[in-house]
This record gives structure tokens, sequence and C-alpha cells, in this order.
């Protein structure tokens, strides 16, 4: 059977990974989670002592990016992949606070999103790939067989994320979290390099009052229409 591309774009905790995680799996395609990328560059810059990314000059961008390596690798227990940074297992330290409040900033940088996007297009050459982030149809992959656009109500996209937050024993108020969510929106709708906009061909998911299970069955019955 041929494979296709799928691409999730969407707002912060809509489910992207989520849905892109058990898409992947019923598929057997690989997951490539975007957003895993820009938080391990952001996590390397951070570690040397970066705090102002407006204040690097392009040669010392250059410079990181030339010495970051990313992958992923499947992990049997969880049943996806972990984020790897040069060849260090990164996926929980990518989630913390610190990260978290960093991302937006550094993914704004032309330089990085090149970057990424360069790594992205190469993981996807020969399909069969589920790949979510901001701008995966509409400059990763603009010829993805599938571009899904996943959207949902802020409070409750603020009250998920601070759960899951929560149950990895990060401290954060719910507050700090909508705050934080709203800062991000806007940097991704804003940002002059590769904005998030919906992909003219894409299909909105709304998961406001949907369950994960009723979000699943919808992208199913979407790929099986590409499919065939």
């Amino acid at each position: 059977m041929s494979k296709i591309v799928i691409a999730i774009d969407g707002y912060s905790s809509c489910g992207k990974s989520t849905l892109a995680k058990t898409l992947a799996k019923h598929l057997s395609y690989a997951f490539i989670d975007t957003g895993a990328m820009y938080r391990a560059a952001t996590l390397y810059f951070m570690r040397r002592g970066v705090i102002d990314f407006d204040s690097l000059t392009e040669e010392t961008i250059e410079n990181y990016l030339n010495q970051i390596t990313i992958d992923f690798r499947y992990n049997e227990t969880k049943g996806f992949s972990d984020a790897y940074l040069n060849g260090e297992y990164v996926e929980d330290e990518i989630r913390s606070k610190a990260v978290s409040n960093a991302v937006s900033a550094l993914s704004q940088l032309k330089a990085v999103r090149t970057k990424m996007v360069g790594l992205q297009q190469e993981l996807g050459k020969k399909k069969g790939v589920v790949m979510d982030g901001r701008d995966i149809g509409t400059v990763v992959f603009p010829d993805a067989e599938l571009k899904l656009f996943m959207t949902a109500d802020p409070k409750v996209r603020a009250i998920r994320r601070f759960e899951e937050l929560q149950s990895k024993g990060v401290e954060m108020t719910l507050e700090e979290v909508m705050q934080n969510l709203t800062e991000r929106d806007s940097n991704d709708t804003n940002r002059k390099e590769n904005p998030l906009v919906q992909a003219e061909d894409a299909i909105v998911i709304d998961n406001t009052n949907i369950t994960r299970e009723e979000q699943l069955r919808i992208a199913l019955d979407l790929v099986n229409e590409r499919l065939n």
C-alpha cells in the first residue's frame, strides 16, 4: 500500500502531538515531533548561557546550529519516540518551564527555522510520516496528501496543559499556563518567519468538545479517503 505525508498544524496544547503519535501508531508510520526539535535547539542555546536570543550575531547562531544533531528513538514502553540532542536523551528536560518560556523566541529566528525545516523535509522524503508543528502544511510539506489544522477553546487548552504539567510534577499555576499559551499564540501567529497560518486545503479539527477517540476516528477516516 502506498504511503502519504500527514501534516498536522495548530495552536499550542491542542493535542497535535497526541493525535500525531496515535495516528502514526495505527498506521505504522514514523512520528516526527517538530516542536521537540525546536525545544531541543532551545535547550542547546540555553545550556550555553544564551538568554537574549536577539542579541546573538548570525555567525554565532550558525555556529551553534552546526553543532546540533537531533534524532528520535522509539521507546517501546511509551509506544512513541523520544527526542535526543547530540545523542543525549532530553525528552523530559525540553518540556520544562524554562524551555517552554524560551522556545517561541528562538523559533522566530530565520536561521533556526531554515535549519529545522531542512531536517524535517529530509525526514519526510520517503513518506509514511506524521509530522506536527506550526508550519508543516504551509512550509515544510506544502504538497502533503493530508493536512489537518487543530484548534480548541483557549481556556480548555490551558486546563489540559496545566493538568499535563501537574502529572509530570512541574509546578505552574493555571494563570501562568494561560499567560504562556497566550504569548506563544501571539509569537506563533505574528512572527516574521513562517508564521502559524491555516493552509488553504487543511481540514480543521476543533477538539474542544470531542474525545481523543472521536478525534482519532475523524483523522483515520480522512486518511482512508486519501489512500483510496
